[in-house]
């Protein structure tokens, strides 16, 4: 019986698409989340897969370069949201990563939550779900959040005219209907400021 199961949730694993990530929940349909459990564990000991963390799975991406290509540690963000019905927000020194303002790579990534408060080791790297209010999730502009979040990191009297100039640089590329909706949710400093320098 534990081989068929194992042999199902490879198969699923293989129609899927490489770099897709799985969690033990994905397999419900196979067998019970013990069974699913013992069936990834010996599918990681074959080498079949990889373990991201604890209860993610991946059959990473191959490039001919560099050998396996794991999923990044938003990819995984995204997926753990996606299977929770969650809505997040980068926030923190990671928004300012990807608005360019640092080339840092932060080891702790903080997402704003709508789902429980928790925290997810990978690695080095741990991606920490922070419960925030509906209205710090009410952004619709992937730049224009990111912007926001980035400035309120950084702060009023911190934020220097290099960083300035990069986020309004970078919300060129925004649609103005999204920027104008989140501008009216952001504080009056940050609206002052973006809106004093478009």
């Amino acid at each position: 019986m534990s081989e068929s199961v194992e042999l199902h949730v490879l198969n699923k694993i293989k129609r899927s698409p490489r770099g897709m990530l799985f969690f033990v929940d994905s397999f419900t349909k196979i067998a019970n989340s013990k069974s699913v459990n013992k069936a990834l564990e010996r599918l990681v000991k074959s080498g079949e897969i990889e373990r991201v963390t604890q209860g993610i799975y991946v059959r990473p991406v191959i490039d001919n370069y560099i050998g396996k290509v794991l999923p990044s540690i938003e990819e995984i963000a995204v997926a753990i949201a996606k299977r929770d019905r969650a809505t997040i927000i980068p926030t923190g020194s990671y928004a300012m990563y990807k608005l360019g303002l640092t080339t840092q790579v932060p080891l702790n990534i903080v997402f704003y939550t709508d789902t429980s408060a928790r925290k997810i080791k990978i690695g080095k790297q741990t991606i920490t779900f922070k419960k925030a209010s509906s209205k710090n999730l009410a952004f619709v502009g992937e730049i224009s959040t990111l912007a926001i979040q980035a400035l309120r990191t950084i702060g009023k009297e911190e934020v220097t005219t290099e960083e300035i100039k990069q986020i309004k640089k970078v919300l060129k590329n925004e649609n103005q209907k999204n920027l104008q909706h989140d501008l009216l949710l952001a504080p009056v400093w940050i609206k002052k400021l973006i809106a004093d320098n478009e």
